[in-house]
Parts: C-alpha cells; sequence; structure tokens
C-alpha cells in the first residue's frame, strides 16, 4: 500500500518535511517548558518518567511527587500530546521517506527502509494515542492496571520507532553530504 505522504511531489515533500520538522521543534520545546516542574527526584525524566513508570505503585509516587500545578501542568501536556504525534509521524515520515530515496540513489543498504519507517510511525503515533489516553486515565485518578503497563509498553514502542527514524534520517544525511547520486538514477 502507498504511503499517504508520496501523494506529495519531490519538492513538496522537502518542503513539507522542514515546515514540520520545524512544527515538531516548536511543539517540544513548548512542551519542555510547560513541563519543567515535572522533573522531581522520584520523576527525573518528568513526564517521560510517568509515561514509563508500569506499576501502579510508582506511576502513585510519581504522581505524588508533583503538586497540584504540576499535575495541571502534566494534564495540559497530554492534552498538547493529542496534536503532536500528527505532527512528529508526518515530520519524521517524511524524512525517512526522503532519506530513503537518498540512499536508493546512491545505491546504499536500507533505502527500501524508509517507506517501512514511515509507516511504523504510523503505528507510533497510533501507540503515542493510547499511551495518552491511560496517562489521562491516571491523571483523573484511576492508577491501576493495566493503565501503567499500556502507557508503558506504548511509550517503549513509540521512543523504539522514533529513535530508529531518527537514525535512518541521519543515515540519508550523511550519505547525501559524502556520497555522490550514481549514474543513471534520477536525482
Amino acid at each position: 500500500m502507498r504511503h499517504p505522504l508520496l501523494c506529495l511531489q519531490a519538492e513538496d515533500q522537502k518542503k513539507a518535511f522542514i515546515i514540520l520538522l520545524s512544527l515538531t521543534i516548536v511543539i517540544m520545546l513548548v512542551m519542555n517548558l510547560i513541563g519543567a516542574p515535572l522533573t522531581t527526584t522520584t520523576a527525573p525524566a518528568g513526564i517521560v518518567s510517568f509515561e514509563l513508570a508500569f506499576t501502579p505503585s510508582r506511576a502513585e509516587d510519581i504522581l505524588s511527587s508533583w503538586n497540584p500545578d504540576s499535575q495541571l501542568r502534566a494534564a495540559f501536556i497530554q492534552g498538547l500530546d493529542f496534536l503532536f504525534p500528527l505532527v512528529y509521524s508526518a515530520a519524521l515520515g517524511l524524512g525517512c521517506i526522503l532519506a530513503g530515496r537518498v540512499l536508493l540513489e546512491r545505491r546504499k543498504p536500507l533505502a527500501t527502509w524508509g517507506r517501512i519507517l514511515a509507516w511504523a510511525l504510523v503505528v507510533a503515533a497510533a501507540c503515542d494515542y493510547l499511551e495518552n489516553i491511560a496517562l489521562v486515565t491516571e491523571l483523573f485518578g484511576k492508577v491501576i492496571s493495566p493503565y501503567p503497563q499500556i502507557a508503558g509498553i506504548c511509550a517503549l514502542l513509540k521512543f523504539s520507532v522514533i529513535i530508529i527514524a531518527i537514525i535512518h534520517i541521519l543515515y540519508g544525511l550523511v550519505v547525501r553530504l559524502t556520497t555522490r547520486p550514481v549514474a543513471g538514477n534520477a536525482t
């Protein structure tokens, strides 16, 4: 099945990638600024510690380490995180498609991974939504199984795909900057 991002023309993909990547960075910065008070000794990674709590007791400890203002901030971040997966998954998906094209032009390994990872990022966004639902449920007082486990598993899957996608994009960028297209391939 053809990925929806492939409906964009190549030059439009590059422009959309830059816009979506910029928006991804802005949203990340806003979430980090809002979430700064969520970093405590119990939650050293702030909201990410809560995402990866895995057990009700650990999630309760994290929630208890946050004052009411911090808990409100966590809820706001979760609200903003219902927009964020659309943005980052499209940005990274386009980055993977663009990297795959460069790798194909240079006849490098893993060229087909670009499209595969673009689809995997759709799955990562879906995992992020499931994680968000579990976290919001916990924030509103139901810190019971299976919510911390759902959030933790979904967060691990999401972060794994994102990290692999970023590595693929960086690989494509390094190849683009250090090699020339192979003769006979369109650029």
